[in-house]
């Protein structure tokens, strides 16, 4: 399954950024609103059960927030690579 998913695709390119840059974006819109709705949502409830719930859910989203810088750097470096390696791959035949 694996190679008829990856059989046309050789690396990544250019066209590959504007996917991942809204992807990007999107994740980050959904962890800043899950983050404020938990944080209003703790500031309304009195139960310190699902106070203290709610606060270690809020943390867990921000401890994720703290991956995206990585997962950028990841992404821009497959994409200089792709292009770097696609590159000089072109005009040989047989090899």
């Amino acid at each position: 399954m694996k190679s008829i998913l990856l059989r046309g695709k050789k690396a990544m390119t250019l066209g590959d950024v504007y996917p991942a840059i809204l992807t990007l974006v999107l994740v980050g819109v959904l962890l800043g609103l899950g983050i404020y709705i938990l944080t209003e949502v703790d500031s309304k409830i009195s139960d310190a059960e699902a106070s203290a719930a709610i606060n270690q859910t809020a943390v867990g989203l921000g401890d994720f927030s703290d991956w995206i810088a990585i997962i950028v750097i990841v992404i821009a470096a497959a994409i200089v690579l792709g292009i770097v390696f696609s590159s000089f791959g072109r005009g040989r035949t047989g090899v």
